[in-house]
């Protein structure tokens, strides 16, 4: 039997990137499903223009946000973008095959990053498998506050796509900067809520080898400034989210969850 998807999307002030995202969704997706975080940009007009089904909804994490939009979604299979990004060619001739006789609970895909104007083949960003096709009664996403993913139910069958999720990641160095401290700050709210322990050991070794592993042993190095740049941001994330874990277990860093 044929299957029918719903494509859901979460956003808030991306303006310059969701009208990309849903022009790739055209002839996949039987419907499309946007939350919006009330957003003060033209993101909510340009939703309307493509009549998409739109609906308003207080951020409170990303995962809360997604399994929202997929309990609004009138069919059982999913697709799950993020606003900045889009389907290529090949994924939607992947994705047409699935609805004509998929016979997977879940599908994963390959993400591509664009960071800068330039393609991301190396590193830790590459290839980066998301499963973002899926049963919604047998899949969920994650309750994580960041890096959340979808948690298929055991037994679940899960088969790989060809084809890339084109993600533009980061327009500007000033935005990755600023994206990472704030993902730092989530990371270590849920090291502090899982009860984690913090050591300055940690905090001194562990971006090093982050460091080490996506530039050398990753080949980040072989995507030249842009590889050097996001594997010494990313470090650098990492050591700002152990510093952050010991200012929350001082009482000193305050909870934030805005997108």
């Amino acid at each position: 039997m044929p299957i029918q998807i719903s494509a859901v999307i979460i956003t808030h002030n991306e303006e310059r990137n969701i009208a990309r995202c849903l022009e790739s969704l055209w002839g996949i997706a039987d419907e499309i499903v946007v939350v919006d975080s009330f957003s003060t940009d033209k993101t909510p007009q340009i939703c309307m223009e493509y009549r998409v089904r739109f609906y308003q909804r207080a951020f409170d994490g990303y995962s809360s946000q997604k399994n929202y939009g997929n309990s609004l979604a009138s069919h059982s299979f999913i697709l799950s973008l993020d606003a900045d990004e889009a389907l290529t060619e090949c994924l939607k001739k992947e994705l047409l095959k699935v609805k004509e006789q998929g016979d997977q609970d879940g599908y994963q895909m390959r993400r591509m990053a664009n960071y800068c104007g330039k393609w991301i083949r190396h590193g830790a960003w590459y290839p980066d498998a998301k499963l973002r096709v899926f049963n919604k009664e047998k899949g969920t996403w994650s309750d994580n506050l960041v890096h959340e993913e979808v948690i298929m139910a055991a037994g679940s069958r899960v088969g790989r796509l060809k084809g890339h999720l084109l993600h533009y990641s980061y327009y500007s160095i000033d935005e990755h900067i600023s994206q990472s401290n704030r993902y730092s700050t989530l990371a270590a709210t849920e090291l502090h809520q899982n009860g984690a322990s913090f050591s300055f050991l940690k905090m001194l070794v562990k971006p090093c080898f982050r460091f080490i592993r996506d530039y050398v042993f990753r080949l980040g190095f072989l995507d030249g400034m842009s590889g050097f740049i996001i594997a010494r941001i990313t470090a650098q994330s990492v050591m700002l989210k152990y510093a952050k874990l010991r200012l929350l277990k001082k009482g000193a860093v305050p909870v934030t969850q805005n997108p």
